[in-house]
């Protein structure tokens, strides 16, 4: 019988802890010079949307609101990450924050520091930060994504992933959670079932 202790929780931080698409809708309404009612607050990925028309546009988008509107240190925590993630902490889960924040060239340092003043300023508790791409290659047992593409090379590889619920993913299977609270119920399910093998 495996130990809770050593379980694993991979997290994401974009659209799981932090409110990526919100805080970027208001920056893309300043790029765009638009008001913000004119931007849904509902995107697929990529926010074509809001008239972001190819990775190009989005690139420079991303490199206006990271390093002169500091994205990753301005948005705001989604409800419940703290407090769940911190049950899971006291729980004896070790919490292993991944989020893929250095795929644009040339302002790493910027990512890394807003990164890690959000997650202190909003009293996130992590064991480990992890700065990559392929999310599987960190080890986690349990993964929390929001990311269709990245919830799906995840569960391909079988890796037990919960599809944190927004209007990027709304084609992915379950499980999937509307909340922090469904998501800490789908962990301890999931844990449930895992310490049993």
């Amino acid at each position: 019988m495996r130990e809770k202790h050593k379980i694993v929780i991979g997290v994401d931080l974009d659209g799981v802890c932090a409110d990526f698409y919100g805080r970027m809708r208001e920056i893309a309404a300043e790029w765009f010079e638009k008001s913000i009612e004119e931007l849904p607050p509902d995107v697929s990925y990529g926010l074509s949307e809001w008239g972001v028309l190819d990775r190009s546009q989005y690139e420079s988008l991303h490199r206006f609101a990271v390093t002169q509107r500091e994205l990753f240190s301005s948005m705001d925590m989604i409800a419940g990450a703290r407090k769940y993630l911190r049950k899971l902490s006291d729980e004896g889960y070790r919490i292993r924050i991944i989020t893929h924040r250095l795929y644009i060239h040339y302002f790493h340092a910027s990512a890394v520091q807003q990164t890690v003043e959000w997650l202190d300023s909003h009293g996130i508790p992590y064991w480990d930060l992890c700065f990559m791409k392929e999310k599987e290659q960190v080890g986690a047992d349990i993964y929390i994504e929001d990311t269709p593409d990245n919830i799906l090379q995840l569960r391909e590889r079988g890796l037990h992933t919960i599809c944190f619920a927004n209007s990027t993913n709304t084609h992915i299977a379950a499980p999937r959670a509307l909340s922090w609270e469904q998501t800490y119920f789908l962990v301890g399910d999931h844990t449930a079932r895992y310490l049993k093998r």
